[in-house]
């Protein structure tokens, strides 16, 4: 497994796993203590991936920082998109128009399922099945068509812009995205029986690694990690933003059905009802997609003096927000982006005390970590 081991005693070892191990899911380093399989400590050791994007939040035009922000989760770019722009107009008082904001909705949804592909792909990859990967990246390369066709990109898309989007929707998108909809219904349908019914997967992630609903809000978990628990919060739900407020969905939550409640299953299989509830409001979007502009009225070069603001979105990991300061330049003073990522991995100490290294993997793959969001 890629461990580099020193001993510590007769009865300890210390293992380094990464920061180039497979199933760390990008550069992240985990300094593991051990008695003999069992695991005493898991120490993350972050900043291999550090590129200071806060920094160069204060060095640049608001305006320019946005392509900036797809770098801060690669995986759920147009998310982070949207929680940029959504500081800055709070900040600036500026309105997006309706169509504007549906828009914005469309492409996080897309972009939502897109990232838990990536997720529940990867999960059972890690620990050994590697059939359910290639099924949900077959999926992910049709919604990165819809997105390339809608922006031009298929991964870091710069498509938001503060005040609303930077392109409408293409001629035969709706009809396209209603295409995929239907095969990606069947292909849900097809997940179910490969992995969230299957036996094996079940008595490998099922009791594994459980998180409380208290344990969770003292951690500061957010998104799917805090649903597993059971508790019912989401953004979209609870402090609705764009137009989310016009959208009939649930939001899933853990309900321990294999096993104790809040534990690596639930983790998974919360991502899975949530891809349903995406394509049921991409559904209701195109359906309802008002006419009208996308974009409203910004001033080029924004300066907003003495003032704050923050704003945030439910990212595919969870609540993903930006703190911007002013002082009346044409650059921000202070930017602070607060990720799920970050809040989830401080989490791995507590929760994979005495469990077998095997499991490691599992539990990391369980929470969805992605490294640009730890290491910022």
């Amino acid at each position: 497994m890629n461990f580099e081991t020193q001993y510590i005693n007769d009865r300890q070892m210390e293992l380094n796993m990464g920061p180039q191990h497979p199933s760390t899911h990008g550069v992240l380093r985990f300094i593991v203590t051990t008695d003999g399989e069992l695991i005493e400590k898991v120490v993350p050791d972050v900043g291999y991936l550090h590129r200071s994007i806060e920094k160069i939040g204060e060095k640049v035009s608001y305006h320019g920082f946005m392509p900036y922000t797809d770098r801060v989760d690669y995986v759920s770019a147009m998310t982070a998109n949207h929680a940029y722009a959504r500081s800055i107009e709070k900040m600036a008082n500026i309105e997006v128009p309706k169509r504007g904001h549906y828009l914005r909705m469309l492409a996080d949804e897309l972009c939502r399922l897109a990232s838990h592909l990536i997720a529940i792909g990867t999960y059972p990859m890690d620990i050994g099945a590697v059939t359910p990967f290639v099924h949900a990246l077959r999926e992910r390369e049709k919604i990165n068509d819809l997105l390339e066709e809608l922006c031009g990109a298929r991964l870091t898309y710069n498509y938001m812009r503060i005040g609303g989007v930077s392109f409408d929707i293409p001629q035969q998108f709706v009809s396209k995205t209603k295409v995929f909809l239907q095969e990606f219904a069947i292909f849900l349908d097809e997940l179910d029986r490969m992995l969230s019914e299957n036996t094996i997967f079940i008595q490998r992630v099922a009791n594994l690694a459980a998180i409380t609903t208290k344990d969770a809000i003292a951690y500061g978990l957010v998104g799917p990690n805090l649903r597993a628990t059971g508790l019912h919060y989401d953004l979209r739900k609870d402090q609705p933003y764009a137009c989310y407020n016009e959208l009939d969905f649930e939001v899933p939550v853990g309900k321990g059905e294999q096993g104790i409640l809040g534990d690596c299953y639930d983790r998974f299989i919360v991502r899975v009802e949530e891809m349903k509830q995406s394509a049921k409001m991409i559904r209701q979007i195109i359906d309802n997609l008002p006419e009208g502009p996308i974009i409203g009225k910004a001033p080029k070069t924004i300066r907003e003096k003495d003032t704050s603001s923050y704003a945030s979105v439910e990212s595919s990991r969870g609540e993903l927000g930006f703190f911007v300061v002013a002082n009346g330049t044409a650059n921000a003073h202070r930017v602070k982006i607060r990720s799920g990522s970050f809040a989830a991995i401080s989490m791995l100490e507590k929760i994979a005390q005495g469990v077998f290294i095997a499991d490691l993997v599992a539990i990391i793959a369980s929470l969805d970590l992605v490294a640009p969001e730890i290491d910022r």
